[in-house]
């Protein structure tokens, strides 16, 4: 690729009125040209990569500025925050688990911007653990992954700062709560895996060059960490030669095996083990190619259960011994089903969780693979849970869906009998709303389902002001979970709408590849039809719609609202993945390729990414909708340079008075770790935004 490119200047001092009565901060537009098969494609906007340079941190100040003042305006924006605050302050307990000698839970007691974790000794003596409040005096320090050496004696916890991917493990006597050496850290998308007591398994890359939060990483590496040793004597057990971008590993919870998974992409994968009774014990190859996604959920003794999609697109359970553990050896144990299969273990049993039409059903099997019961449910909605040690008694699983908070059960894995461990007490009685299911015809007339849910009574008769919220993507399955954010939605009479796209992973793989590479367009398409049935039903209608995504369901928004910019009043993209020519340049944007293609792949490939990139089709005179982008400066998963290039094309080229702002959270990520305060603020926000671009006058209660 060529690229040209010429000095930066000052990016953001003048305003200019860009359109109507909306003025937006200048932002220089500066020669850069990539070429691609031929084909020049200008990037005005390049100099917005550079996170670090002073002009781009005045670019962003000003935006803020200008995005800030308009939210302000908003007159029912306050009383927005306060319902949402109400609403958010219940106090919200996670299921118990054991470790060692204590048994420990997280706990918010309803505002706090961090949960805290929690421990009860065999007494009932209930003390803090950990409390990432105290982490950062802002909140924006957050607690990640959690994990004990197997005798519960120690622990390695995760912390993530601003929101960036990049942690930092901290080591801690579990018993006497004492820090035990020094912190580990530029550690990258990465669990940590304990071998008995002695040490643990952590993946990250090497540091890059240039920004660390924009940079490219693409060789990720697994290493070992020897208790009371350095950082830097730390042994790469994979990795080293073998170039992968994502690497993990983890231990069998007999302490018997190491299992390694690598990857280049975010489906497919190589799968590794080796023997842990010796150091000198080789690593055994048990999947050799990127072809099928694999993974050890268990084994008993040399037998290993393995979770694969391998001749078996909706995922089954198979059996093979670590002595030749190769795919043709392997054994249906649970077969495939016309049904998504995710599977657990605890208690000494498996749990075949399936996807219906994407909410949940679940069966219990023996370790000989004989079905024990189909597990009654508290409902239609999602269930997770079901999982832990083969000795925990008893289990736990949540309960919800878009109009239930989400329900703890205990759960009696002998006899089948579950009960209600935790119910969080709301002030939202779901009695007073409706979830129902339809099934919609895309273009090319494929069967969509949709779940819709609003209040009971709602008239349909085009003015219920409705967010449609979508993905598409990475095999992700959107499935019914209860929100604070959305029951304020509903709760002021908007219809909320989740259509499950082709590209996810609710019908599994054939459905997840639909949306893939070249065919890519039937994400979109998918996300059109969707918005066209719920007006042609009378739910709502172009005045009163309003597209929301986020990271690749960020792609779904502005690339439908460049198709379509007819189709709704407001856009909200988050986190979106929008210069498509060159998202593989990014950190380990490298590894979406299984799901986009590159720009680099070929010409047939590059022209069709170009046609729906949503940076490269914005054009003059063509009026958008509302559109507000939103992202965080430390976003290293989808830099902001994405939204930062999409929100300059945007306000250079709109034509007419909807407003085309974006809002940029500082020290804030890609999502994970956001503090409550945070979150809440943001989605106050948008509803702001959304409704009044809808020409809502009043909360709240404007619509009877």
């Amino acid at each position: 690729m060529l690229v040209l490119a010429f000095g930066l200047s000052a990016a953001a001092q003048v305003s200019k009125n860009t359109t109507g009565k909306m003025k937006y901060p200048e932002t220089n537009k500066i020669a850069h040209t990539d070429t691609y098969f031929g084909t020049n494609v200008n990037d005005p906007h390049h100099w917005l990569e550079d996170d670090r340079s002073p002009e781009t941190m005045a670019w962003v100040k000003a935006q803020n500025e200008v995005t800030y003042n308009y939210l302000k305006k908003i007159p029912y924006r306050d009383a927005l925050k306060k319902r949402m605050e109400q609403l958010w302050n219940y106090e919200k307990i996670g299921a118990p688990f054991k470790e060692g000698g204590y048994t420990y839970f997280y706990k918010n007691n309803g505002l706090q911007n961090q949960s805290v974790l929690y421990r009860k000794n065999a007494s009932g003596k209930e003390e803090v653990f950990l409390d990432p409040n105290t982490f950062s005096k802002d909140g924006t320090t957050s607690l990640g992954a959690v994990d004990f050496s197997k005798d519960g004696s120690k622990v390695a916890y995760s912390i993530s700062e601003g929101g960036s991917d990049w942690r930092k493990i901290i080591l801690m006597d579990a018993l006497s709560k004492r820090i035990m050496e020094d912190t580990i850290v530029d550690v990258k998308f990465s669990g940590v895996s304990w071998k008995g007591n002695e040490g643990f398994y952590y993946s990250s890359y090497d540091k890059p060059q240039g920004s660390e939060l924009s940079a490219k990483t693409d060789q990720h590496k697994l290493y070992f960490h020897k208790l009371g040793t350095a950082q830097k004597s730390d042994k790469v057990i994979f990795g080293m030669d073998q170039k992968r971008r994502y690497v993990s590993g983890s231990v069998t919870e007999d302490d018997k095996y190491l299992v390694i998974s690598a990857a280049n992409s975010t489906y497919g994968n190589e799968l590794y083990m080796t023997d842990l009774s010796n150091d000198a014990n080789p690593i055994v190859t048990v999947v050799n190619d990127f072809k099928s996604s694999s993974y050890v959920i268990e084994n008993e003794d040399t037998k290993l259960f393995i979770v694969t999609d391998w001749n078996a697109p909706n995922q089954k359970i198979v059996t093979v011994d670590f002595s030749n553990p190769k795919p043709e050896n392997w054994k249906d144990f649970i077969a495939e089903t016309e049904y998504v299969l995710s599977p657990s273990t605890g208690g000494g049993y498996f749990f075949a969780h399936y996807m219906k039409d994407a909410v949940s059903a679940v069966k219990q099997y023996d370790y000989s693979g004989k079905l024990i019961r189909d597990i009654v449910l508290p409902g239609i909605g999602t269930v997770s849970g079901f999982n832990g040690k083969k000795t925990d008694k008893p289990l736990y699983f949540t309960f919800t869906n878009y109009i239930t908070p989400g329900n703890t059960y205990s759960f009696e894995a002998n006899g089948g009998k579950s009960e209600v461990y935790q119910k969080p007490k709301v002030d939202f009685n779901g009695d007073n709303y409706v979830s129902k299911q339809v099934f919609y015809t895309s273009k090319d007339g494929a069967k969509i389902p949709m779940i819709i849910t609003h209040k009971k009574g709602l008239k349909l008769d085009g003015k219920n002001p409705t967010m449609l919220y979508g993905y598409g993507g990475f095999s992700v399955s959107l499935t019914p979970a209860f929100s604070i954010a959305n029951a304020i939605w509903m709760e002021n009479g908007g219809i909320y709408a989740v259509p499950n796209l082709r590209g996810g992973g609710e019908y599994g793989k054939k459905w997840h590849d639909a949306g893939t590479k070249m065919l890519k367009q039937n994400v979109f398409d998918d996300f059109i039809a969707a918005a066209e049935y719920l007006i042609a039903n009378k739910y709502t209608s172009k005045d009163y719609l309003a597209i929301r995504g986020g990271s690749n369901g960020g792609l779904l928004v502005g690339a439908t609202m460049t198709q379509r910019p007819d189709l709704m009043k407001v856009a909200l993209p988050a986190v979106g993945v929008l210069d498509m020519l060159r998202y593989h340049t990014f950190t380990s944007g490298a590894g979406w390729a299984y799901d986009y293609g590159t720009s680099e792949d070929s010409k047939e490939m590059f022209e069709y990414i170009k046609g729906y990139s949503p940076v490269h089709n914005v054009k003059k005179g063509v009026q958008y909708p509302a559109t507000m982008v939103t992202t965080g400066d430390h976003d290293d998963r989808v830099v902001p340079a994405h939204s930062f290039k999409f929100a300059a094309e945007l306000q250079d080229k709109q034509t007419g008075n909807n407003p085309t702002l974006i809002r940029i959270d500082v020290k804030a990520g890609h999502g994970a770790g956001k503090s409550v305060a945070a979150t809440i603020q943001e989605n106050v926000d948008i509803q702001a935004f959304t409704l009044y671009n809808m020409g809502i006058k009043s909360l709240p209660n404007w619509k009877k």
